[in-house]
């Protein structure tokens, strides 16, 4: 019971020297609320077309100005985070999920198991991301779900071997030891014994993950690979403005802005969470 608000001072402390890492997530939250909540508190349809032409920011009724169509700018700016966001999140928790549980059977089995998920891990490995998650759209098709599960994919490596040679050092652990002494069974000694000590390191790992994913949501937006182009998406935001970045560069450069605030926020976040799990750093 003591050590939760020693945990908030130490925590609180830290931010405090770490200036950078409070502003990232108080970024993250501002985007979670301003997404999930935005459009409750300005309602309006992104898709009606409010005029004939573009106009620019600050014209009357419309704060960010319209697209081309005379689609308002801030509501489908406020609507298009909400992809990115849902699908950024769900193919990051199943990349963690999925590879985690690889990663520990591998590395906890050995052998046989250890070098069919490796060498599968492997073969993903060697095509770069971008390729890998235009493969998988190209051939599940585009949507949400599909960008979901090519994202998925091409991020279980990097949780698997990261599990994997965690499982490997805490295997070797006196605790991991003692309970198969006991006779406790491998999937309880997995679940409750090695995987709380490899939590931390998990957790670093799914936020940098989280900036990843964000980029290749908007990647395949971008391309024309993702959600259908009358949904509102930044990555698709920002291709549709290409045309006009000289006559209203607004609509390139705000969706563009946010999708780079958005990664850096959450690599700053990692970095914290990387401080704040490191021992040694607490000394």
């Amino acid at each position: 019971m003591i050590a939760i608000p020693v945990a908030g001072r130490w925590s609180r402390r830290r931010l405090a020297r770490r200036p950078l890492a409070a502003a990232a997530w108080a970024v993250l939250a501002l985007y979670a609320v301003v997404i999930l909540i935005g459009p409750l508190v300005i309602p309006g349809d992104p898709l009606a077309q409010t005029s004939g032409q573009l106009l620019p920011a600050f014209s009357p009724g419309h704060l960010l100005g319209t697209d081309d169509l005379g689609r308002d700018q801030l509501l489908r700016l406020l609507h298009g985070g909400q992809p990115l966001l849902l699908v950024s999140i769900a193919s990051t928790a199943l990349a963690t999920v999925i590879g985690t549980a690889l990663g520990m059977v591998a590395g906890f089995l050995g052998r046989g198991a250890d070098t069919a998920v490796m060498r599968a891990m492997d073969i993903v490995l060697a095509f770069p991301l971008v390729l890998v998650a235009i493969l998988m759209v190209a051939v599940l098709g585009g949507g949400a779900v599909n960008m979901t599960i090519a994202i998925t994919i091409s991020q279980v490596p990097y949780f698997a071997r990261l599990a994997r040679n965690l499982t490997l050092r805490e295997r070797t652990q006196d605790y991991v030891r003692s309970a198969r002494a006991l006779g406790v069974s491998r999937a309880t000694v997995l679940g409750r014994e090695i995987l709380p000590n490899l939590t931390g390191s998990l957790l670093v790992q799914a936020t940098s993950t989280l900036a990843v994913a964000a980029g290749l949501a908007s990647a395949l937006s971008y391309l024309g690979l993702g959600l259908n182009a009358s949904t509102p998406d930044w990555g698709y935001m920002v291709k549709a403005g290409q045309e006009f970045m000289f006559s209203n560069p607004g609509l390139v450069l705000v969706p563009g802005l946010l999708i780079t605030v958005f990664a850096v926020a959450c690599n700053f976040a990692g970095d914290d969470l990387s401080d704040a799990f490191d021992t040694r750093s607490h000394r």
